[in-house]
């Protein structure tokens, strides 16, 4: 895949990170961010005070919203707390204003609902977690189930794990291939799992009701949010 473009001076990748997120979401992406050459990477929240992801890890953000620079990527990951950001007014604004100047506008997993309800995505195709995907529709985006979707300057990945693969995919487009493909090579990522369930397409039926079973009540809070999200941009 060739460079979109060839970065002339350092770049700067912003993490949105927030409580309740889901770590991986982030923790894949920023891995591979901080082998791209001439870059620095910082994670932002509303301010800098320790705050935990849905599995309990503690995270320290770099940046407020009132400091952090300009952002050539702005990086929206996913998790249950997503659910929330939706309705954060103080969040969608400062995805609005950053994605004004940013190169690439992206997401990991449900990340790409709270694009969404900034109003980043109408018309754009986007991936997100597969329980998720549909409720894109309703901030006129074009769900994709691919697990990379790039659609002009947006670029999103699909659920956790495919934000390595984001990453790598963001990694060729700025740098070219051969420096995305040694970055891959430095991290040994061969991904080779021990079973093949890790999409419903290919998981069993009883697998993929138990998964939706245990998320219901997640995925009742999140479709609310959605309809209450989507109704404010539309108004």
């Amino acid at each position: 895949m060739p460079p979109t473009s060839t970065p002339t001076q350092p770049l700067t990748l912003g993490l949105l990170v927030f409580p309740r997120l889901m770590q991986l979401d982030m923790t894949g992406p920023h891995e591979v961010f901080n082998q791209f050459p001439d870059s620095r990477v910082v994670t932002v929240w509303k301010d800098t005070a320790p705050l935990q992801s849905s599995a309990g890890l503690t995270l320290v953000p770099d940046a407020a919203f009132a400091d952090c620079p300009p952002l050539d990527v702005i990086c929206v990951p996913g998790g249950a707390g997503t659910t929330a950001l939706m309705e954060d007014a103080d969040t969608l604004a400062f995805l609005r204003r950053q994605a004004e100047g940013a190169r690439y506008v992206t997401s990991v997993c449900t990340g790409s609902l709270v694009l969404g309800a900034a109003g980043l995505l109408r018309g754009r195709r986007a991936a997100c977690y597969w329980m998720a995907r549909d409720h894109l529709t309703a901030f006129g985006a074009i769900p994709d189930p691919a697990r990379v979707v790039i659609d002009g300057s947006v670029i999103t990945g699909g659920g956790v794990t495919a934000g390595i693969d984001f990453a790598l995919t963001l990694a060729a487009e700025l740098f070219g291939a051969a420096t995305a493909r040694r970055i891959q090579l430095a991290l040994e990522y061969a991904p080779a799992p021990p079973f093949n369930a890790g999409s419903p397409d290919t998981a069993s039926a009883e697998d993929v009701a138990a998964v939706q079973a245990a998320a219901d009540a997640r995925a009742r809070d999140r479709a609310e949010a959605v309809a209450r999200a989507a109704s404010r941009l539309s108004a």
